[in-house]
């Protein structure tokens, strides 16, 4: 929907730092820099494997040489590199990324700078302590909201489900179809998307053959699918969403219900969604029943589709909640930041874990 800016970049290959690069996220993001053929992973973080091999950790190709630095190292690190990610928590980002930010671009693929500052306390349960890069921030949803700016300092990486949302109901808000005055989108994503954890409720006896909905009312993307659907509506719309968990190891699936205006129609809303992503590199419009997340799952890409039935929208998206939900969705941020191709390094892939 927004225009793609090519921004110049005078050196043949970028060098990227990633901290907090043993969790999933970061295991991802660290596996695309070091396949990228154009970035180079300059250094990455971990204080559980500080000292390791990067490759034999994550199982990389040895073409990755370097050894996992500790977190406290990341400041130093960051003046070498062209841009960080931050896959670390929201607090950890927030204290973080203002350092960073001072000495190179910042990716964050958490949810520190997603929200207006008054929201962190009820939504995070802390207050914001960087209000002023916050302030700054890039929401980067590429395919919505167009490159990073080339004076940007730090990009907020969308999550998985507010992605997953806004590439769904954004253009059919902004067409004037969908009335975005209460808007029910039910989430169903696999176990990942909680991150690598000990905890009996994500065990494979709690998990398998089980689906279960959890943070009903105060999961964190609710304000985020609302503040940023704002920017296509005239009046803010109210977002009901709750997620679920259901035993996939990667993988999400959301399904928005909205109030079809009228004159809406089954094929005006496919209509709709063709014409904002005919030319997206990373998003494909499908059949509501062809949109799956076993058919997105390891890949960069989004599907989406939308219907009319009984005088309501239902709009779907699947995406992998690990690489269009944050890696190489960052990635993809990364390219069109430093003016390299947007598809650079994701449109052939290793396999990863999980």
């Amino acid at each position: 929907m927004a225009a793609r800016a090519r921004l110049s970049y005078t050196t043949s290959v970028g060098k990227v730092g990633i901290v907090g690069a043993t969790g999933y996220t970061g295991a991802v993001c660290a596996a695309l820099a070091a396949s990228h053929p154009e970035l180079e992973l300059a250094f990455a973080t971990s204080d559980k494997a500080a000292g390791e091999p990067v490759a034999a950790r994550l199982g990389l190709s040895n073409r990755c040489k370097i050894h996992f630095s500790r977190h406290e190292d990341a400041e130093k690190l960051a003046a070498s590199v062209d841009v960080v990610l931050l896959a670390t928590t929201a607090e950890q980002s927030m204290a973080l990324a203002p350092k960073l930010a001072s000495k190179t671009r910042v990716v964050d693929l958490s949810g520190a700078f997603r929200l207006e500052a008054g929201a962190y306390p009820k939504w995070y349960g802390f207050d914001h302590g960087a209000k002023d890069l916050l302030e700054r921030a890039w929401y980067g949803l590429p395919e919505l909201f167009g490159a990073p700016p080339p004076d940007a300092r730090l990009v907020a990486n969308p999550g998985c489900y507010a992605t997953a949302a806004l590439l769904a109901i954004a253009p059919l808000v902004r067409d004037g179809l969908a009335s975005p005055d209460h808007v029910f989108v039910d989430g169903k994503s696999g176990a990942s998307g909680a991150g690598r954890r000990s905890d009996e409720a994500y065990s494979f006896v709690e998990l398998a053959e089980e689906m279960r909905a959890y943070k009903v009312g105060s999961h964190q993307h609710a304000p985020e699918i609302a503040r940023h659907a704002t920017r296509f509506a005239k009046t803010a719309p109210k977002i009901t969403f709750v997620p679920h968990l259901v035993p996939l190891r990667r993988g999400l699936l959301v399904t928005a219900y909205l109030s079809a205006r009228p004159g809406a129609t089954s094929e005006s809303v496919r209509a709709s969604l063709a014409s904002a992503y005919g030319a997206s590199a990373f998003v494909r419009v499908a059949e509501v029943e062809g949109v799956t997340a076993h058919g997105v799952a390891g890949t960069p890409l989004a599907l989406v589709g939308a219907t009319v039935a009984d005088g309501a929208i239902v709009a779907t998206s699947a995406l992998d909640n690990l690489m269009k939900g944050a890696a190489s969705q960052a990635m993809q941020n990364v390219n069109l930041w430093l003016g390299l191709p947007e598809t650079a390094g994701l449109d052939s892939l290793p396999r990863f874990a999980p």
